[in-house]
């Protein structure tokens, strides 16, 4: 279900963004919805990346490699 919300910006810069919707065929509400949905994402992303790291923590690679090394396929 979608809600309406109210959001107060610079004249200039709402025209200026309802052009560049319009060039990328696109509307700015979309563009909005877009952008919500990454910037809620973002938060869980981090997370995820969180624990990436940390299951990855028992890697050591006790030394450092040649360039031939890290260049070998």
């Amino acid at each position: 279900m979608l809600k309406n919300i109210t959001l107060s910006a610079d004249e200039e810069l709402i025209r200026k963004a309802r052009e560049k919707a319009q060039r990328e065929h696109t509307t700015l509400n979309e563009t909005f919805r877009g952008w919500l949905r990454q910037y809620v994402k973002a938060e869980a992303r981090a997370r995820e990346f969180d624990a990436l790291m940390h299951s990855l923590n028992y890697v050591r690679p006790g030394r450092k490699f040649s360039r031939e090394e890290m260049n070998e396929r």
